[in-house]
């Protein structure tokens, strides 16, 4: 082979050996290399996490009834049922560790964190936040309701479509009950419990016990998060939001009320306008048909609106006129309304109900031209002359000619009525003292029934025991006929009280020295002493007035009924005084003793007055007045006399052995020709 051919191929070998030397060592690094960054990439990759737990691991545990754990030193149930759960509307949406995230594996090592429903409900939690509740919980009521206490349980909470479901409409006043009608619950939250009977009572509560979804529950006027208190300006119940409050279901009857007068008035703020609730109630609303409620037809006026037209209050800060009430009621309206009619006209029937206008107003129904519509529908065919008489009787009479007439005719008969009858009482008296006096003097023999001693510590018992019971009773009757005309004031009142109180209490005593000091005093404490024969003889005597008997029976000085009455009145006497004392002086008594001690002595104090005028007016009153024997009155209490032959008839068993033949200058008055009566004294 020649020289030059051998150069050329060892010069090629040689080139070819330089390429692939060339590209060997540039591929092996950067072999190296991809193999490190893998390397490197790889040890820097997460580890994958081993699958989270499902709801059928967590339930396979938390399916134990008894599974629990103690927060606060309160054992607290971790127990879910898997069927609530499912068939919740949380578990028809998420899994366990859709809340729970912090979970990892079913067996965890610490116990969850603790979740709240803010997390998915951002806008419920925000208004719950501002709550009445929220902040309630905030100061530190553990009472105060949160999420679970009205939707229960997250793991088995419902739609409130369901019907199931505690927030569901039907079951929102049972919902809102569980708290709000227990006391222990409600203490401290100024609030009471007698809401929910009060509303399960309404016409409301009935319309949805009966399955209304129409009718109002708690949330559609209270709300449902964001439940403010009834002063907050922003609370649907606020004074001021109450008509727009109602009108979410009254519509039509809110808009007429907001063109009223009253409704005009609330948009101007004024706080002694009325809205829904202080004609209707708040939570016991009842149908306006119904008796017991304030806009029924017998109580509209009285209970309703006479809280605001009968006083004076109205008219001065706005001159609206008062006494509305009065002068109706003193109508035939009203008297008959108060009768029980229920078709006589009442302050709906003339005024309006919730388009109430004043008469000024052309759309007012008491307008001068449509006064004759309005009455029409009770009188058909008035005119407007029949309509311009007062329909408030009593009212300021004015200056046309039929006020000026009912003036003039009042105060003439007022005259006319009291010289008449005060004549004919005058009259009467003349003729009725002339016969007492000469029927008495024909009487000749006479028994000294009361001595005169007796005769003025029974004058001033009755007199402080009466002026006692119209007091008292004044008191505790305000509004009586008797009290109205005392027309004392209070301060008179219970002075002249205390007053009498003092004269009663000093006249007992000095009876009671008198008992036990004086030879009369004493006999008389003897013959007033009970025996057993006076159970005999009340027996015999109701035999012998009821015709099983035919013997009247006979009785000593004093027979069982003036023994029960004056042993009565002393019973009365101690306990009126005792408990009268104690109420006099009450914070010294109040002091040193139990409060309701007060309380006891307040009530025995009074039904023991109302027993002892009862039985004054029934017992001693017949005995001193309308026993036929007597008629017309036993003058005993006056002059201290009885007569001879009525002694003999009702004490013929008084042993009395002194029997004085006296003068009886009465009787010498009657004729001179007459013989001298005789006098038995007894000494009472």
């Amino acid at each position: 082979m020649p020289p030059t051919r051998n150069r050329l191929i060892l010069r090629k070998w040689r080139v070819e050996s330089m390429s692939t030397r060339t590209i060997r060592n540039l591929f092996a690094p950067g072999v190296a290399l991809a193999l490190f960054l893998a390397a490197v990439a790889l040890h820097a990759a997460p580890k994958k996490d081993p699958p989270k737990p499902t709801a059928e691991e967590c339930l396979a545990c938390h399916n134990d009834a008894s599974l629990s754990h103690e927060v606060n030193g309160k054992v607290v149930s971790l127990h879910v049922d898997p069927q609530a759960f499912k068939d919740s509307i949380h578990g028809s949406m998420f899994t366990c560790v859709d809340c729970h995230t912090d979970v990892k594996s079913s067996a965890h090592e610490t116990p969850p964190q603790h979740i709240t429903c803010a997390t998915c409900h951002v806008d419920e939690q925000a208004a719950y936040e501002r709550s009445f509740h929220a902040k309630a919980v905030k100061g530190g009521n553990a009472n105060a309701a949160t999420c679970v206490d009205c939707h229960g349980s997250p793991h088995a909470l419902l739609p409130a479509s369901d019907p199931k479901s505690r927030v569901h409409h039907s079951n929102i006043p049972a919902t809102c009950g569980a708290c709000h009608s227990q006391k222990f619950v409600m203490q401290g939250s100024g609030l009471r419990v007698q809401t929910v009977s009060s509303y399960e009572q309404s016409v409301h509560g009935h319309a949805v016990a009966n399955g209304s979804e129409k009718a109002a529950v708690c949330t559609d006027c209270h709300g449902t998060h964001e439940i403010l208190d009834a002063k907050d300006s922003k609370s649907p119940i606020f004074k001021f939001n109450v008509p727009v409050t109602c009108g979410k279901c009254h519509e039509q009857i809110s808009k007429e009320f907001q063109q009223s007068i009253h409704g005009q008035a609330i948009a101007k703020a004024n706080w002694q306008a009325p809205v829904c609730t202080d004609c209707h109630g708040i939570h016991s609303i009842k149908a306006h048909t119904d008796p017991n409620s304030p806009v029924s037809a017998q109580n509209v006026a009285q209970a309703t609106c006479a809280r605001c037209h009968e006083g004076m209050r109205l008219s001065q800060e706005f001159g609206v006129e008062g006494r509305r009430a009065t002068t109706y009621l003193a109508s035939y309206h009203g008297l008959a309304s108060r009768l029980g009619s229920q078709v006589v006209a009442n302050c709906a029937s003339c005024h309006g109900t919730h388009s109430i206008f004043p008469s000024s107003d052309p759309r007012s129904t008491i307008h001068a031209s449509n006064l004759a519509r309005t009455c029409g529908q009770c009188h058909p065919g008035v005119t407007e002359k029949f309509t311009s008489a007062k329909v408030h009787v009593d009212a300021p009479l004015s200056a046309d000619i039929g006020s000026k007439a009912v003036r003039w005719i009042r105060k003439t008969y007022l005259a006319l009525i009291f010289m008449v009858i005060g004549g004919m009482l005058a009259h009467n008296f003349i003729i009725w003292r002339a016969k007492v006096i000469a029927r008495r003097k024909l009487e000749h023999r006479f028994v000294t029934r009361m001595p005169r001693r007796f005769r003025w510590q029974h004058a001033t018992l009755l007199t402080s025991f009466i002026l006692l019971v119209l007091t008292g009773f004044a008191l505790r009757f305000p509004d009586s006929w008797f009290a109205s005309r005392l027309s004392l004031g209070e301060r008179m009142r219970h002075l002249l009280h205390r007053v009498a109180a003092v004269v009663l209490i000093s006249v007992s005593i000095f009876h009671i020295f008198d008992l036990l000091l004086t030879r009369e005093g004493r006999r008389l404490a003897r013959d007033l002493f009970p025996t057993l024969d006076d159970m005999k003889g009340a027996w015999q005597n109701l035999s012998y007035y009821l015709g099983f008997s035919n013997i009247k029976p006979e009785f000593p000085r004093f027979n069982y009924a003036e023994k029960a009455e004056y042993w009565a009145l002393v019973w009365g006497v101690f306990v009126m005084a005792g408990t009268g004392v104690m109420l006099w002086a009450k914070v010294s008594f109040g002091n040193h003793l139990p409060r309701w001690w007060l309380d006891v002595a307040t009530a025995i104090h009074y039904y023991e007055a109302v027993l002892a005028t009862l039985a004054i007016i029934v017992w001693h009153f017949y005995q001193v007045f309308l026993d036929p024997d007597v008629y017309p009155m036993n003058w005993a209490w006056w002059d201290g006399k009885m007569t001879l032959h009525h002694y003999q008839e009702e004490h013929g068993l008084d042993p009395s052995p002194a029997i004085e033949i006296l003068s009886d200058d009465e009787s010498d008055a009657v004729t001179a020709e007459e013989p001298e009566p005789t006098e038995i004294n007894h000494g009472h």
